[in-house]
Formats: structure tokens, C-alpha cells, sequence
């Protein structure tokens, strides 16, 4: 009995040992890419002359750091020609200009020299409605057990518009992001709903939300589908590469990712009730 417990024995060592074995995934790392963070938000009821724009690239899949992109030079022009530069700060990749002049309709074009290369876009800064009212609902979700917020709009009249959502939960290290679009409610009220059962009285939720281009639109939709889903694994590669706006005039091939886009933004806090 003794010399079947000490094989037994041994037999555990050995299997728990091997679950420990470090596995080398060699994986193909495309070069990198420039990545363009500019979302000119013009939140309501401020000047909006304080804007920033982030660059940086793609990285390999096990990089736990985002390479940041130091010394480009950064513009934003509107129609009537006027310059607005954007600054490297201390933090690396980080492009700050402290006068812009936001305009609703204005086309702004943007206009970043990096490396030898030059990548330009160009969009118009559109409006956004104000939230009008906002209801909450405690017994909402599947189990009647989440704290539902809803914050109520008016559509802009007579166009077809995007919007951009992003509700800031306190619990939650990211925002929740997401479009909508008003096929349905064209000249009607509409609202952005968020739940969750994690809500407790005093709780502060942030609502944001900014008229966006049906591109724009059609972009978040494809992005948000691909990150959000999970079906395929941790090793899977994207469905696709998700392109934005930004388009590279010395080499087209070598395209940017990230999008450049402008709007009003209303933002409004509410504190669970």
C-alpha cells in the first residue's frame, strides 16, 4: 500500500508540474501603424478652446505599453484658413491647443506630419441636442433587479442625424460607449438608456453625447461589434481592420487608424436616486 500511495504520489507531482510549462506563442507582428485619437468635443456651455489630440501606434499583442508618437507637427485649419497648432506636452503623444475656435457647420481639416509622412481629414463639426429630462426606474433588466437611467433628447428636425453615447459608470474603469441613429424617431424625442444592478443611492452616472457623420456611425458600429465580441478566443485576429478618415497623402497604402471628427457635446450627471 506504502509503494502505491509513493507512485500515486509522484504520478500528481508530475501532472501538476507540467500544467506549469511556460508555452512560447511566436506571433506575426504587422509594422506599426499610426494611431490617431482626435475627437474635437465642444461640450456645451464652455469655450472649447482647450482641445487635445493623442498619437501613438500599433504594437505587438503581449506589449503592455502603448508606443507613444513624439515630435509630429499638428494642425487643425478651418475654412477660413485660420491655424490652430497643437503642442506636444510633457506626456509623450499628447497634443494640446489652448485657442481653438469652435463653430457649428465649420469644416475643420486636420493635418499631421510625422516620419516623412503626411496624413490629412476633413470633417465639419456638427451640433447636438440638449438633454431635455431624465427618468430612472429601479426595477429594470431580466431580473427586475437593476436601476434603469434614461436621459431624454430632441431630435435636431428636418435631417437625418448620428449620435455618439457614452455613459460614464462609477463602478466601471472605461465608459460605455454607443450610437444611435434616428431612422425611427426623425423630429421626435429620443433617449439613451443605461442599467445596472450595481447602483446605489448617491451614485453619480455621467451621460455624454455628440452629434456625429453617419461614417462616423458606420465606424463605431463596426468597432464596437468587433470588441465586443468574445466568441472567437484571445488569439483570434480582427474580422477586419476597422479604417477611419484619416488618409495618408505620401504613401496611401500606409494608412492611419483612428478617426478625426468634431461636435458639441452635451454632458449631464445624474445622482441615483
Amino acid at each position: 500500500m506504502k509503494k502505491i500511495q509513493i507512485v500515486l504520489f509522484s504520478f500528481l507531482l508530475i501532472a501538476f508540474s507540467s500544467c506549469e510549462e511556460v508555452i512560447d506563442v511566436n506571433l506575426q507582428t504587422a509594422p506599426p501603424r499610426l494611431v490617431v485619437e482626435a475627437s474635437i468635443n465642444w461640450i456645451k456651455e464652455t469655450p472649447g478652446n482647450i482641445q487635445v489630440i493623442r498619437l501613438s501606434t500599433t504594437t505587438g499583442y503581449f506589449n503592455n505599453e502603448i508606443p507613444a508618437v513624439s515630435n509630429a507637427f499638428v494642425t487643425v485649419t478651418n475654412s477660413l484658413g485660420t491655424v490652430f497648432n497643437f503642442i506636444e506636452i510633457e506626456q509623450p503623444g499628447l497634443y494640446v491647443c489652448t485657442n481653438f475656435i469652435p463653430v457649428v457647420d465649420e469644416i475643420y481639416t486636420l493635418t499631421i506630419e510625422h516620419e516623412g509622412q503626411i496624413y490629412t481629414s476633413t470633417e465639419r463639426l456638427l451640433a447636438t441636442p440638449s438633454v431635455t429630462r431624465i427618468e430612472q426606474q429601479n426595477d429594470a433588466g431580466p431580473l427586475a433587479n437593476a436601476t434603469e437611467v434614461k436621459f431624454f433628447f430632441n431630435d435636431i428636425p428636418d435631417e437625418t442625424n448620428f449620435y455618439f453615447l457614452s455613459i460614464l459608470d462609477p463602478y466601471k474603469v472605461i465608459p460605455e460607449y454607443g450610437v444611435l441613429e434616428d431612422r425611427f424617431f426623425q423630429n421626435n424625442e429620443m433617449f439613451g438608456l443605461y442599467f445596472s444592478d450595481e447602483f446605489k443611492p448617491n451614485d453619480t452616472v455621467t451621460f455624454a453625447m455628440s452629434g456625429v457623420s453617419q461614417q462616423y456611425y458606420n465606424y463605431m458600429n463596426i468597432l464596437l461589434a468587433q470588441v465586443g465580441t468574445t466568441s472567437a478566443g484571445p488569439f483570434s485576429t480582427p474580422t477586419s481592420t476597422v479604417r477611419g478618415n484619416i488618409v495618408n497623402q505620401t504613401e496611401f497604402e500606409n494608412f492611419a487608424l483612428g478617426y478625426f471628427r468634431l461636435g458639441e457635446t452635451e454632458v449631464k450627471e445624474y445622482v441615483i436616486q
